[in-house]
């Protein structure tokens, strides 16, 4: 069970502040009470709404007198911060304290899950072993207390995002980022998302207590759910050393991120912040967490003013381009012939995870890639400017609304906060 918790229908920063220094306290108590090296591993600027920054600042402060306290954002494969984003999101630790997660040459492998238990946990989908290669800072060096900070929500390759998802996705090899993403897909996004335990979260609890049993660790979950005025704030806080640590912030957030429908919605609007989203790798958790919701037929359109390439890394966006998000029986016929997209496999994962099986409509209104470049990747693509002129964001609330023109549509102002689905999507599953 969690070290303690709190729950409510607000949690103030101020409130937060002082569970943090009770997370200290008990980490003092429960890890070490004298750290003097100690790792904090906060989410990327991706989860930036979450507010885990000011918390990973705060703890960082509240430890610096008395400890080298040093902070590796959990990129995955994302593109590293710039030292204006690391102030933005960590605001006054020092940016020499901040290091950047190297997934192609920082890493170091410490072990395997065999392919026999991925096959067997994920009833036969994916058939090959999952090399476990974490990031060489987290592995080699000495520490005497490791604070994970992350944002519990549905996930569509996790079920539910944070916990151990910090080590081996976040400071993650490519092997293991690859072989992890290609399972997930194998078996379903839509099987995956809103799961307390999927297949993919087995084998990393397997490979947690096999090779991690060791690190003095400790996670802090964060809950976040809209209030009555339609901005999300904290309702949940989870601290302590254990998989339950997860599942009780997990059942909250089921209970508070997962809008369940009786139809499905003709069209939905889904705004992705400018300052969080630069590609679509990140920007189509727009798909991934309302395509439950789309009925057959319709049509989801992102607004996405930062959005300026499709994937994190040169390579990934280089096979996006090239292959497109095209439904997952033509990017596994590819997948058997090109090595390029089984050297990076979760780029492939990344393709199937990114298109509507051609069951709905697509269409990208993002701030700086053309038409072009749009529409080569399969995708339908629409004038930011005008698109906004037609759906005034700063005027629609979340859920229904009905335009001047008599429109009815679905708004979501912050997709990679929840999942969207129909009753009979989400409780009628194929697994």
């Amino acid at each position: 069970m969690p070290w303690f918790s709190e729950k409510s229908d607000f949690i103030s920063m101020d409130r937060l502040k002082e569970l943090m220094e009770k997370t200290v306290v008990e980490c003092k108590k429960n890890i070490c009470a004298k750290p003097r090296r100690v790792l904090l591993l906060p989410p990327d600027l991706t989860r930036a709404h979450s507010g885990a920054g000011r918390l990973t600042e705060i703890l960082y402060n509240l430890l610096k007198d008395e400890a080298d306290v040093h902070v590796i954002p959990t990129l995955g494969q994302h593109t590293p911060h710039t030292p204006e984003e690391n102030k933005r999101m960590f605001g006054t630790i020092p940016e020499e304290k901040i290091h950047a997660h190297d997934w192609l040459n920082g890493c170091t492998k410490i072990g395997e899950i065999p392919a026999d238990y991925v096959k067997e946990v994920s009833d036969g989908a994916a058939d090959w072993p999952i090399p476990i290669v974490l990031n060489k800072m987290l592995i080699e060096e000495k520490w005497d207390l490791i604070i994970n900070i992350g944002h519990v929500v549905p996930h569509e390759v996790l079920g539910f995002s944070n916990h151990n998802k910090n080590y081996f996705i976040g400071l993650g090899g490519k092997e293991t980022i690859s072989a992890s993403h290609m399972m997930a897909a194998c078996y379903g996004i839509e099987n995956n998302l809103g799961q307390l335990i999927t297949p993919l979260r087995a084998c990393f609890n397997k490979a947690e207590e096999e090779y991690l049993s060791d690190l003095p660790d400790v996670y802090i979950q964060i809950v976040m759910a809209y209030n009555a005025k339609g901005n999300l704030v904290h309702t949940g806080l989870y601290v302590g050393d254990d998989l339950d640590t997860y599942l009780e912030a997990a059942k909250q957030s089921r209970e508070q991120n997962v809008t369940v429908l009786k139809e499905g919605i003709e069209k939905v609007v889904c705004f992705m912040q400018g300052d969080e989203f630069r590609s679509t790798w990140v920007a189509n958790k727009a798909i991934y967490r309302t395509r439950m919701a789309i009925a057959d037929g319709g049509e989801l359109i992102i607004i996405a003013p930062g959005v300026k390439q499709f994937g994190e890394q040169p390579e990934a966006d280089a096979i996006i381009r090239k292959y497109g998000y095209v439904g997952t029986e033509r990017v596994m016929k590819e997948y058997k012939k090109h090595k390029e997209l089984q050297d990076f496999a979760h780029v492939t994962a990344h393709l199937i995870h990114g298109s509507s099986e051609g069951r709905f409509n697509i269409t990208y209104a993002p701030g700086k890639l053309s038409k072009e470049e749009v529409e080569g990747v399969n995708f339908k693509y629409a004038d930011l400017n005008e698109v906004l002129k037609h759906y005034p964001i700063e005027k629609m609330k979340n859920g229904w609304n009905t335009l001047a023109n008599g429109e009815k549509v679905y708004f979501i102002s912050t997709p990679s906060a929840g999942l969207w689905a129909t009753q009979e999507k989400l409780f009628n599953r194929g697994k």
